[in-house]
């Protein structure tokens, strides 16, 4: 579980990611790829937003537009690119 600084709204706090799953796309002909979703790659996350202290912010929740929202999934993926590529 990871703990990410962002803002929501202007609002400081933290995105807890609980879960993040990256599957690269598959390297090889279609036909003997498992499913289209593994073909073309995903990434699934689950995340909640806290407050600066840590703790879970419901109201946070009620400010989230389709563009914040965005901002976070963003957020988080930059997190863990860059963590990936630390040696």
């Amino acid at each position: 579980m990871d703990l990410i600084p962002h803002r929501i709204a202007g609002i400081p706090c933290l995105i807890r990611v609980n879960t993040y799953v990256r599957v690269k796309p598959w390297r090889g002909s279609p036909s003997s790829c498992p499913s289209s979703d593994d073909y073309y790659g995903y990434t699934e996350c689950e995340w909640e937003l806290c407050d600066r202290k840590g703790y879970r912010a419901r109201w946070l929740d009620k400010k989230l537009t389709r563009y914040e929202r965005d901002l976070v999934e963003e957020a988080i993926h930059i997190n863990y690119r860059e963590e990936r590529e630390e040696p």
